[in-house]
């Protein structure tokens, strides 16, 4: 009879929850401004970045009247950060509405993105310096270009992607636990640095000479 009835209780509190979410009303918003330095610092929110076409560094994301990211412009340095895409509510919402995608204009100096739970994806994009450091989720690039470094980080998941330049162009550092690389541990030499860590993943990065 108490397995009975904490089934039952377990059921009735699931689609509480569930009616709870489903009246949570999202809207489309779109942040953009002008900056050379960009910081996401996310948490059950994938990620996608691709080239933008005017200059202006653009953050397209969906905001409901409990959760949405915080962005901040200060002194060229734009920052976007969440707590969690309200994860403290109980319940998230699909992913579609916990999707940051990024414009980004070809030179900026450093880009820093973080996030947990989700993947993270970059197409054509260029700057300086490139962190990416994802817990639980994959991150994939394509023809990214890098002046001065690439660093990735990610725990429980999968990098894979295209790296303009050639091994010469880099010095690598590459550590693996549980997964497999096409990556050397380590190699010397080369004007850029290329840093990948990956725990409980696979790596598979390919260099494009330019």
């Amino acid at each position: 009879m108490k397995k009975i009835l904490s089934i039952m209780f377990a059921v009735t509190l699931a689609v509480l929850l569930c009616a709870g979410c489903s009246k949570e009303q999202f809207a489309a918003r779109t942040f953009e401004g002008e900056a050379q330095t960009v910081v996401l610092d996310l948490e059950n929110t994938a990620v996608e970045v691709v080239p933008s076409e005017d200059g202006q560094v653009r953050v397209a994301y969906y905001e409901s009247e409990k959760r949405g990211p915080s962005i901040v412009l200060d002194g060229g340095t734009l920052t976007v950060t969440s707590d969690g895409a309200g994860a403290s509510l109980g319940v998230l919402p699909e992913v579609s509405y916990r999707t940051v995608k990024v414009y980004l204009p070809a030179g900026l100096a450093s880009i820093s993105l973080t996030t947990t739970g989700e993947s993270v994806a970059l197409s054509d994009i260029s700057a300086g310096e490139v962190a990416l450091d994802v817990n639980g989720g994959d991150v994939s690039f394509e023809r990214l270009a890098v002046g001065v470094s690439l660093g990735v980080t990610v725990k429980n998941g999968n990098i894979a992607g295209s790296l303009l330049g050639g091994w010469d162009d880099f010095a690598v550092s590459c550590t693996v636990k549980k997964g497999e690389s096409n990556l050397p541990e380590r190699k010397e030499g080369g004007e850029k640095s290329l840093s990948v860590d990956c725990n409980n993943g696979d790596v598979d990065i390919e260099l494009l000479p330019q």
